[in-house]
């Protein structure tokens, strides 16, 4: 049966940042093909710009840009994603009284809104950001704490999540939202698929990034937090799991029931994610051989790290090194 579109919007206004609308337009519609051309009941997108007002809108590069509709004309969107400005926003901001109050209605209906750098402002202004954590662009963090002081400013975080309400301080930290929607909405192998082409080898995982509000990312088990700390010094370790768990007088049982409830993953997925990204920076960053990175990782068979490569990353160890060596070290 044929799934009904899902609706993104993205408000347009002057002195947009057009990256800051091109990027994720572009990022979703590699997702829907790629998940489309595997998948031919995969969920459409229907992409939509959106402005106050009628007439064409400059971004800061000079581009004209214009609306698919009126945002009183736009249907519910399921996704709204407020683009950035390019400086300071409040004299926008000042002149898109209707924009501020679609944003606050839509939040009341359901919608998800993703507000990018100085963009996070509209969401400020609205009031849905009182007392709920945000992030914004570091230029803009000082004039946002003045004029916001309800929101809980979190600006060493490139990420923040408050329900359906994302943060991105950055252009690259949007991208990683992006990723992480499609994944959720199109499956990893989509967004795989998207992250490859589209700076793979700069980001970090979303989930890594970001500051989710109500999460247990600083939790109070101290002794979880213990393990954690030993977990990411020991990446060489061949010790299982239990034997960690042993080492730290916990049964396999209260430590995996234990480190679910305090970290909101499974040991295993953490260590191993832990594993993932240690491998990634060796890759990038050494002359070690694929052999000499899986052993200081703690996998002495290299094909445990290749499977994990293919898993993760839909790339050999071996694929990632060069992809990484060929667009950050090449002096051509």
């Amino acid at each position: 049966m044929k799934q009904k579109p899902i609706t993104i919007a993205l408000p347009i206004y002057q002195h947009v940042l057009a990256t800051s609308l091109t990027l994720p337009i572009e990022m979703l519609l590699a997702g829907e093909a790629y998940a489309r051309r595997h998948n031919r009941n995969a969920r459409t997108l229907n992409i939509r710009l959106v402005s106050q007002d009628s007439g064409s809108i400059a971004s800061r590069a000079g581009i004209s840009l214009t609306a698919d509709a009126r945002l009183r004309d736009c249907p519910s969107p399921d996704i709204v994603i407020v683009p950035s400005l390019w400086r300071n926003p409040r004299p926008v901001l000042r002149q898109q009284p209707e924009l501020i109050r679609w944003l606050y209605d839509l939040w009341q209906q359901g919608s998800t809104l993703i507000g990018t750098g100085t963009g996070v402002c509209f969401l400020a202004e609205s009031g849905l950001l009182d007392q709920h954590s945000a992030t914004t662009h570091w230029h803009y963090v000082e004039q946002f704490k003045r004029d916001y002081p309800a929101v809980v400013l979190k600006p060493d975080f490139f990420i923040t999540q408050s329900e359906r309400i994302y943060c991105a301080a950055s252009l690259n930290a949007l991208a990683d939202i992006i990723v992480h929607i499609i994944d959720q909405t199109y499956g990893r192998s989509a967004a795989q698929q998207v992250e490859r082409n589209f700076s793979h080898e700069i980001r970090k995982p979303y989930e890594e990034q970001r500051y989710r509000e109500g999460a247990v990312d600083r939790h109070p088990d101290e002794l979880i937090s213990q393990i954690q700390f030993w977990l990411k010094t020991n990446l060489a370790s061949v010790l299982t799991l239990s034997q960690v768990a042993a080492q730290f007088g916990l049964s396999q049982r209260s430590f995996t029931r234990r480190f679910k409830t305090a970290t909101g993953s499974s040991a295993g997925e953490y260590w191993q994610q832990l594993k993932l990204e240690a491998a990634k920076e060796l890759l990038s960053s050494s002359n070690l051989s694929i052999q000499e990175v899986s052993y200081q990782v703690g996998y002495p068979n290299q094909g445990d790290l290749t499977r994990l490569f293919k898993k993760q990353l839909a790339l050999t160890p071996k694929d990632y090194r060069q992809m990484v060596r060929k667009k950050l070290f090449s002096q051509e």
